[in-house]
């Protein structure tokens, strides 16, 4: 007898099998990563709005007013107010600014008046009335040296 050869060939089809397995595995794999999944509207989450300090700021920004001997105002050396100004206009609405400002950060401004020797003494009168005006209570004094 001849032996018989056996054929690869065989035409095998479709397997279902095998398909139907790696679907379970998928459904499984998305069904237990389903459960961790958290609702976006179950966490608690604010959005940012306008920050207001809770405690008063410890940092103090001190604030510099030149009084030369002409009599000419200036701000941490800027100059603001000219010598004929008697209300001092450039001032006040600095120092309105920076009060509202201190006070929405909860903080306080402290000013030293820095006056020459030679100026006059209603100038640096006009300069308290215009930080009483603006409500800064903490105020120092100190002169410039003569050179």
């Amino acid at each position: 007898m001849k032996p018989r050869s056996l054929s690869l060939e065989a035409d095998v089809g479709f397997q279902i099998a095998p398909m139907i397995d790696v679907v379970f595995v998928i459904l499984v794999f998305f069904m237990a990563l389903a459960a961790q999944i958290r609702i976006e509207h179950s966490l608690q989450t604010t959005l940012p709005g306008v920050a207001v300090a809770g405690s008063p700021t410890p940092l103090v920004d001190e604030q510099l007013i030149q009084i030369d001997a002409t009599g000419e105002v200036r701000l941490n050396d800027e100059a603001l107010d000219a010598t004929d100004s008697v209300h001092l206009p450039g001032l006040r609405a600095t120092m309105l600014r920076l009060k509202e400002s201190a006070d929405a950060a909860k903080s306080t401004v402290v000013v030293t008046v820095i006056g020459h020797p030679d100026s006059a003494y209603g100038r640096t009168i006009e300069v308290l009335n215009v930080l009483a005006a603006a409500g800064i209570r903490q105020v120092t004094f100190t002169t410039e040296e003569e050179s």
